[in-house]
């Protein structure tokens, strides 16, 4: 009979997010065979309790606050004295000019993108990602008709091949999106790289007569290792605008809040920003939550315990390499990514179940033939994730005394 939903929709269903059906799938076997047997490492979801400062922040807020303010509507673009909280705090750490004009409260960072996009994308443009990425990215830009356009790394060391992205720029390419440090692989693009993607998408927006955006997706922006500094991606280039979550950085992410940057720097910053708070509105957020907003403000210098992540990192890494698998060693985030001692990585995928380890596979990121690990999980998760890593090293030979 005749199918009723969009078109779009239907093509979105035979494509969802492998990552969430990894994710379900964990909780199945879970119910059989106890959550502690079980190795879930396929969704991002943090390991460490929020900051003890911002649940005191919400409960000082919900006693003190008059309710109508604290839940009521406000600007599309969020709490002036918020976002200009959050721009003091930009600038104070990373030498920026901002003021709350520049900053829009977003629902997380994907709220966040889609208003970017909404924005400045019409049907038939083309986003450059950086694989491996963010797969939702794709949905993203389908949902304004445009198309991601794939830009292979360099598989040495997982930083963006520049010279693909010389090529793969043309008429048609209205952004490109970074994402650092990265999801899925945990590599930062250094100042080396970036100065040099600045350099190349100056020149080429010179050529083809037209704005390039560079879109920065932070929401890994703190979580930082082995002495990397945080970085903030707007002065490598002009026409840079940021997404933010505090997601990751204060263990938010079913609260949905985060925040766009547009510099003033930025071509027709004014019409730009105009637009994004626009899209807050009439993609049916409207604006972000109040409370959180609120209570962000308040915890702008907190951070999520990076101790905790940096130890699962090492356990994992050396134990992982010691078994002979090969890894990139990640300076961010709280993925691992592992090669596939099988070329059909789907395969490892399987095999790594008979032992309760769930990986999501690689060409969910748009790269073949690895597997992501999230390690935000309990040490002992990680501990006993080795001896059935070991199992499946054995498996593939790949384990020797």
């Amino acid at each position: 009979e005749e199918n009723m939903i969009s078109q779009k929709i239907q093509k979105a269903l035979q494509g969802s997010s492998a990552i969430r059906a990894m994710f379900v799938e964990g909780n199945e076997l879970a119910a059989r065979v106890g959550r502690e047997n079980v190795y879930d490492f396929s969704l991002g979801n943090p390991a460490t309790p929020a900051p003890a400062a911002l649940n005191e922040a919400i409960k000082q807020l919900v006693d003190e606050t008059n309710p109508l303010v604290l839940h009521g509507y406000m600007d599309n673009a969020g709490y002036p004295d918020v976002r200009q909280a959050v721009a003091e705090n930009l600038n104070r750490r990373f030498g920026t000019a901002f003021t709350s004009h520049n900053i829009v409260m977003t629902v997380g960072a994907a709220g966040g993108l889609n208003i970017i996009f909404k924005t400045i994308l019409d049907p038939g443009d083309e986003v450059i990602v950086f694989a491996p990425y963010f797969g939702e990215y794709k949905s993203y830009a389908a949902n304004f008709d445009a198309e991601v356009v794939e830009v292979a790394p360099d598989f040495e060391t997982f930083q963006p091949d520049l010279a693909a992205l010389e090529k793969a720029v043309n008429e048609k390419t209205k952004a490109v999106i970074v994402n650092t440090p990265n999801n899925p692989t945990g590599v930062i693009y250094h100042e080396e790289t970036m100065k040099k993607m600045a350099e190349i998408l100056e020149k080429k927006e010179k050529e083809i007569g037209h704005e390039i955006y560079l879109i920065s997706d932070e929401p890994y922006r703190e979580l930082v290792y082995d002495g990397n500094q945080e970085d903030f991606l707007t002065k490598y280039y002009r026409n840079t605008i940021v997404g933010y979550s505090f997601s990751k950085s204060l263990s938010l992410p079913g609260e949905r809040i985060g925040y766009v940057v547009v510099p003033d720097e930025v071509e027709n910053a004014d019409q730009v920003i105009d637009g994004i708070v626009v899209s807050n509105r009439t993609l049916g957020f409207v604006n972000a939550p109040s409370l959180l907003q609120k209570a962000v403000a308040k915890c702008l210098d907190e951070k999520t315990n990076l101790v905790f992540y940096d130890e699962n990192r090492k356990m994992l890494y050396e134990g992982l390499q010691k078994l002979g698998f090969h890894c990139i060693k990640p300076e961010g985030a709280f993925y691992m990514w592992v090669k596939s001692p099988d070329t059909d990585e789907e395969k490892f995928v399987a095999a790594g179940k008979k032992y309760n380890i769930i990986m999501v596979k690689g060409s969910a990121f748009g790269c073949a033939g690895y597997v992501r690990l999230a390690y935000c999980v309990s040490h002992e998760t990680v501990k006993n994730a080795l001896t059935a890593f070991e199992k499946l090293a054995e498996d593939y030979g790949l384990y020797t005394e």
